[in-house]
């Protein structure tokens, strides 16, 4: 199984287009040791080097389908080596580049829950939008806990898809009250070589089940948005707490609960907001994530399962 991180950062990238904390001033003025990072979004193969699963279809899609060449294999006129989209959420910043998508030739095989289906053909609608350009071929992925509760996608049939319901809230557009389903993680496994990877851009909290599937994975890319829960308070850059936004910060809690993962499970933070001192590689909050065997993905890092 390969994993392509398309996109690192958290709504809005590193730099933010608008922010001047010390982050996002520092790496436009070219002052830090930090690199730039585009939203968040992943490709994930198997054996087939030309069939890739898109996870999240981030605004910054384009740029990130550039700068990723393995995504394009070239066969025809046109072609790309997308065959599938899976969302793990309706998040602006998850979903605003399947727009850009429009110009596929046939529909989009594209998984989704139930709530996610529902935010983007109603108060969002973007999925009626692609529907009259190349269409939607969706499928519905079922989000629960228990194990035989797996998917697999066209092309990838090496794969086998789970998904993890987490806690969490639906986007602030969206006109519904939080329910199971807004916010997923996946587990994927590679049959072939039973190698697992437990992916989990937006965690609020972690619970035993939770932790016994990050457990039971050779690699864990999980949510690293924020270093502390008042971070944009602190900043003067918002009233929200990383708590009220669903977020599990590093400092209170992830952490730890990433200390108590096996010995040999790689563990990557991704979906890094523009504020958190991580971003700054030299920073004394990376030497802590350092010491804990805790890496932070960025935008182009390739890891093989």
């Amino acid at each position: 199984m390969h994993i392509r991180i398309l996109g690192s950062a958290a709504g809005g990238g590193f730099p933010q287009w608008n922010c001047n904390c010390r982050n996002c001033l520092g790496v436009r003025r070219q002052e830090l040791n930090a690199r730039r990072r585009t939203q968040s979004s992943i490709a994930i193969r198997g054996a087939d080097e030309t069939a890739w699963t898109l996870v999240n279809a981030s605004p910054d899609i384009l740029a990130q389908l550039q700068a990723n060449p393995q995504l394009q294999p070239a066969r025809a006129n046109r072609d790309t080596g997308i065959r599938n989209i899976v969302l793990t959420d309706s998040q602006i910043d998850h979903t605003t580049g399947l727009l850009m998508l429009r110009e596929s030739p046939k529909p989009w095989p594209l998984w989704c829950t139930d709530n996610v289906f529902a935010d983007l053909t109603t108060a969002n609608p973007i999925l009626q939008v692609l529907q009259r350009y190349c269409g939607v071929s969706r499928q519905t992925i079922p989000a629960a806990e228990r194990e035989n509760d797996v998917f697999t996608v066209e092309g990838c049939d090496d794969l086998r898809w789970r998904a993890l319901a987490l806690p969490g809230r639906p986007p602030p557009y969206s006109q519904r009250e939080a329910q199971p389903g807004d916010v997923i993680g996946l587990a994927v496994e590679d049959v072939s070589t039973n190698r697992r990877l437990c992916y989990a851009p937006g965690v609020a909290s972690i619970d035993p089940w939770l932790f016994e599937v990050m457990s039971s994975a050779d690699c864990v890319l999980v949510d690293g948005t924020f270093w502390t829960d008042d971070e944009l308070i602190r900043l003067g850059v918002s009233h929200k707490r990383a708590a009220d936004m669903g977020h599990l910060t590093q400092s209170g809690g992830m952490i730890g609960w990433l200390d108590r993962l096996p010995a040999a499970t790689r563990r990557v933070l991704i979906h890094i907001n523009n504020t958190n001192p991580i971003l700054i590689e030299d920073s004394p909050e990376r030497e802590i994530l350092t010491s804990h065997r805790i890496e932070v993905a960025y935008d182009g890092m390739e890891i093989v399962l």
